[in-house]
């Protein structure tokens, strides 16, 4: 794919429309725009300048002259994903939405948020406890990543087991779409059958069908008892293997999320403190709520028997704060062991997560990998890291987990499962997509991006390459 350098007089046009102070094309100041939270330098690519956008209306001014100039436009959010969709693969410019940060509205009555897509998926669900609402929205990166790259890549997290996605949140968006129109998608509604789904299709599309500017979100009431329960199981395959157990006994958990015991030790070692049940057991973190003390009650009863027979050693109330920060470290404390990992995001059917997870470390030890595990375990989605071994080349490593990854994901597709259950393709995953996907079915994804974007100008070389 070719495209048009920024030249001089592009580097005008963009200060016209945003101001010269949004506009860089320093080196040093837009070296962090050439990757994401990915820290395999192999996948950075630099920006030929960053453009700082403040308003729907600059966002569309910008796409629009990126058709009339063809140069590429990546949109960006706080660049915590990890496949690498808002890497510039092709140059041209990265619009930054961090400036677009405002809680537009948090409307009590209607429970409802309006908000920018530079807005801290944190700051919102803060901004609603305060009204004694809720938005169950929950990445692990919850802390730094934004709305509009949650919209983007539909992130997963932790709540998704009962609340869904992040397209299960979201009621309408502002985009600005391929040939520079802001368009508004999607209504708060309940229901409706009223042509295509069109925000949905927006939705996890990873910057290539749109940008937005804007979303309206669903919000609830604040749920008014909750537990939290960690069961410590000496086998993994027994550990997850009761998830199913708690779905078909009548429970939908908030969450349940797995942690095997190299990992938990590794959380560990990168807190510098000591969790319950680290000698030898592995994690299923169990979060309830319930209408009442004794409703709580009554399904800590039954998770605990059902736990029991299926294994674990003990069983405990968590500190809620404690145990979630051990969750949430995951991600920091294998990057405090090696800035080198693969990380997969896989997903299968929650019944055949078991016959997955066994598959995965017969798999690491044939090909000699270092993993750290953790697994969102209520809806299928394991999420395994490959360490480089220290003793090993680049090139090796590479090689071992290619050979791995076939595999893997031959595996996983006769398993009904998918590449990604939430990071995305974005660019790192891209030849995947090609390999495993139905033909017939990336030939759809290509009809709709071409019609869509007939000049390729947004995010081009994410997902799949265009033929």
């Amino acid at each position: 794919m070719k495209y048009e350098k920024i030249s001089t007089e592009v580097l005008e046009k963009l200060k016209s429309i945003v101001g010269t102070k949004n506009v860089q094309t320093d080196s040093d100041r837009i070296q962090p725009y050439s990757h994401d939270e990915v820290t395999d330098p192999a996948y950075h690519h630099m920006p030929e300048a960053v453009v700082f956008a403040e308003t729907a209306q600059q966002v569309a001014a910008i796409v629009r002259l990126a058709n009339d100039c063809h140069f590429p436009v990546v949109p960006r959010g706080a660049g915590t994903g990890l496949a690498c969709g808002a890497v510039p693969t092709y140059g041209g410019i990265v619009v930054s939405l961090e400036k677009m940060n405002r809680i537009l509205d948090i409307n009590e009555d209607g429970l409802y948020a309006v908000v920018e897509p530079g807005v801290r998926t944190s700051d919102l669900q803060q901004a609603a406890e305060a009204k004694n609402l809720f938005y169950a929205g929950d990445p692990c990166s919850g802390d730094s990543c934004f709305i509009g790259g949650n919209i983007a890549t539909n992130a997963g997290g932790n709540r998704a087991v009962k609340y869904g996605t992040t397209r299960h949140q979201v009621y309408a968006i502002e985009v600005v779409n391929p040939k520079g129109r802001i368009v508004h998608l999607g209504a708060r509604l309940q229901k409706q059958s009223t042509g295509y789904c069109m925000d949905q299709l927006i939705i996890g599309s990873e910057g290539t069908l749109g940008i937005i500017t804007q979303a309206t979100l669903k919000l609830l009431p604040k749920p008014q008892f909750s537990l939290d329960l960690l069961a410590v199981f000496d086998d993994t395959e027994k550990a997850i293997g009761v998830v199913t157990k708690i779905i078909k006994a009548g429970i939908t958990p908030t969450c349940v999320e797995y942690m095997d015991n190299i990992t938990i030790k590794s959380v560990e070692r990168y807190l510098n403190e000591t969790l319950p049940g680290s000698t030898h057991g592995n994690y299923l973190i169990v979060e309830v709520e319930g209408s009442s003390e004794d409703d709580l009650d009554e399904k800590a009863v039954t998770l605990d028997e059902l736990c029991t027979q299926n294994g674990a050693d003990s069983l405990l109330v968590a500190d809620h704060d404690k145990i979630w920060q051990a969750r949430k470290a995951f991600a920091e404390a294998v990057r405090s062991e090696s800035l080198i990992v693969c990380k997969e995001d896989v997903v299968v059917p929650v019944d055949k997560e078991p016959q997955l997870l066994h598959y995965i470390l017969t798999l690491a030890k044939k090909y000699n990998l270092i993993t750290r595990i953790a697994s969102h375990a209520g809806d299928g989605n394991i999420h395994l890291n490959i360490l480089k071994n220290e003793d090993s080349t680049y090139e090796d490593w590479n090689d071992r987990v290619h050979q791995n990854q076939q595999e893997l994901y031959t595996f996983i597709y006769q398993s009904g499962g998918r590449l990604s259950g939430e990071h995305g393709i974005g660019y790192k995953r891209k030849a995947l997509m090609e390999e495993f996907t139905d033909p017939d079915e990336l030939e759809m994804m290509r009809d709709i991006k071409k019609a869509l974007d007939p000049n390729n100008i947004l995010n081009p070389g994410k997902i799949f390459d265009i033929k």
